[in-house]
């Protein structure tokens, strides 16, 4: 799918739409910038046309023109076989829209299904019932996304607190923060045992503090009605985290933010035109898991904002691989790893088509942004359950 595509978001919904059809597609891994291959059906023609997107109809002779152009060995290609659809969930809480969130919003443009879970469903044991698992933009350490200094006197803030407060109470925590603590545990064991799991914005970082902060109170008691540890961040315990180490908490409840990982500030002085990242050109043949996270017709992408908009490549655990970076800067924007059997991608910044997105702004019109190389990364996750994986050389 290269410039020639007229929807590359809704050409990611049609094979999705083909797999739960049982119909195998053939990902053609850094061919015309990461295409589609698969048997010639009326149906999946009729879709293709309804949905808007860009198709060739090729012969077998031509077919296989194209699968040994790509076995050559000189070539930075690959074929990774699609063979069935994953079965998704997005946690986020009630009241959540679409527009709220990139990958739910991506989804529904895109016409992929998912399911809503929240706490209650992830303590409820829910999660090995799903091949791949999105956070919202969510705050694992109970801090309320440290909105406290702007929004603590707004309505919806307020009702927030209180039902958060209501639904740890009823399932027999004393504090959201100890909530929070068992679903991110949870969220962990799902990925030990197998589980892919993507997040954006604040659900990265917030999430691993709140793993390497098991067992300690990080939050004062603006949030959880009693005081923080004094030797919280003596007691901090890297290696419990997926992706980050050597970070500094931001215990202050005035100051938005909840750690030195992410690198908002930087990416606020150098300003929207020279905000940008790099996808890394990996090896198709040698290391195929990031060929297919890093699939699309740009390798130059724009950046955006969010609650955290990128990572400190510093804080970044040597073992993470790194997809996409600002090298000038010294931040990362994406970037993925293994955990038990499973596997794991965050993904900083909260819309790609929204440079600064804030609270209450409007959704995102994906229809004015059909091929968005930013959006696509995110579709690249949610077919990724889907590739029969082949064993990583050594």
């Amino acid at each position: 799918m290269d410039g020639s595509q007229r929807d590359h978001l809704k050409a990611y919904g049609v094979a999705f739409w083909a797999l739960q059809r049982d119909v195998p597609i053939d990902w053609l891994l850094n061919y015309r910038g990461g295409s589609f291959l698969l048997d010639q059906f009326k149906t999946v023609e009729q879709e293709l046309t309804i949905r808007g997107v860009t198709f060739q109809v090729v012969a077998d002779g031509q077919a296989n023109v194209i699968l040994n152009e790509i076995a050559e060995p000189s070539a930075n290609m690959e074929v990774v076989r699609l063979e069935k659809a994953p079965r998704i969930a997005v946690y986020a809480p009630d009241g959540f829209q679409p527009w709220d969130d990139a990958v739910a919003l991506v989804m529904t443009y895109a016409e992929i299904p998912y399911e809503r879970i929240y706490d209650q469903q992830i303590i409820a044991g829910v999660l090995p019932q799903y091949d791949w698992l999105h956070l919202h933009h969510e705050d694992f350490t109970g801090q309320y996304g440290k909105f406290y200094r702007m929004y603590r006197n707004a309505p919806w803030y307020q009702q927030q607190v209180q039902d958060s407060e209501a639904l740890a109470a009823s399932l027999g925590y004393a504090k959201v923060s100890e909530m929070k603590l068992s679903v991110t545990t949870r969220i962990r064991d799902y990925v030990a045992g197998g589980g892919y799991l993507f997040t954006m914005c604040s659900g990265t970082d917030s999430y691993d503090i709140a793993l390497a902060a098991e067992g300690v109170d990080i939050c004062t008691a603006e949030f959880d009605h009693d005081p923080i540890d004094p030797q919280a961040q003596e007691r901090i315990d890297y290696n419990k985290a997926f992706a980050f180490q050597d970070f500094r908490l931001v215990t202050d409840p005035n100051v938005y933010e909840f750690s030195d990982i992410d690198a908002t500030d930087i990416h606020g002085r150098i300003g929207q035109p020279r905000d940008f990242f790099t996808l890394f050109d990996f090896s198709a043949k040698w290391d195929i898991v990031p060929t297919m996270l890093c699939q699309s017709h740009e390798q130059v992408v724009r950046g955006f904002m969010g609650q955290t908009t990128a990572f400190r490549s510093a804080l970044v655990k040597p073992g993470v691989t790194v997809m996409g970076e600002n090298k000038a800067q010294g931040t990362v924007k994406y970037i993925h790893g293994e955990f038990g059997l499973g596997q794991w991608t965050f993904y900083g910044g909260h819309d790609p088509e929204d440079y600064q997105h804030m609270v209450g702004d409007p959704p995102t019109d994906l229809a004015l942004h059909p091929n968005s190389a930013g959006y696509r990364l995110i579709l690249n996750n949610i077919l990724f359950p889907a590739a029969r994986k082949k064993k990583q050389k050594t």
